[in-house]
């Protein structure tokens, strides 16, 4: 009866196990890189998973900035072959050369401190891609400008609280170096934003 029971609760704890994981979370590789950063926070898993060299909040905050960077290089790559505005054109070139910078740094500063960042964009950047994919011409440029704008008026806001309230000193060093030109970002995306109809 005993063993019964065990292989009972053993299914149920499978079920509920796979029921938590379900093709939401499994397919929004932010939200694992998160869950795998909270596991390797946990004193009792240091051991088995190489423990991790920052608090839980500089680790959220990499993985944050981790998504918010590739979501701006693959958008932009996305407008470097559907936009019809040379402004956004060319802005979008500066995306793609700028981020991919700013995410190899936070790539190699993430593995110095066993952080797992995320391997694609989250899922509602994949939504937002969708979105953008089903669009040409002007109402394209319009939709990726308002993404843009929106994207950096986040990024920079993530990036002020980092650079104040980040504990690791070079998270903290990496969020206010980077700041200046996310906050340049956007006011070019603004000023692009004002001609865009």
């Amino acid at each position: 009866m005993k063993k019964v029971c065990s292989i009972a609760m053993l299914a149920l704890a499978a079920l509920a196990f796979q029921s938590c994981g379900g093709a939401g979370s499994n397919n929004d590789s932010a939200a694992n890189a998160d869950s795998a950063n909270y596991t390797k926070d946990t004193s009792s898993n240091a051991v088995e998973t190489g423990g991790i060299a920052v608090v839980n909040d500089d680790a959220e905050f990499a993985v944050s900035a981790a998504n918010a960077g590739m979501a701006e290089v693959e958008l932009s790559k996305l407008a470097l072959t559907k936009a019809t505005n040379a402004k956004v054109k060319e802005f979008a070139d500066m995306m793609v050369k700028d981020h991919t910078g700013v995410n190899e740094k936070l790539m190699a500063l993430a593995k110095t401190k066993n952080i797992t960042l995320p391997t694609t964009v989250g899922a509602d950047e994949q939504k937002t891609m969708a979105d953008l994919q089903a669009k040409s011409g002007a109402d394209f440029d319009k939709a990726y400008v308002d993404v843009m704008v929106k994207d950096h008026k986040k990024a920079v806001d993530l990036f002020e609280d980092g650079s104040k309230d980040l504990k690791d000193a070079d998270l903290k060093s990496f969020a206010t170096q980077s700041l200046p030109a996310l906050k340049s970002h956007l006011q070019a995306i603004e000023t692009i934003e004002k001609g865009v109809k």
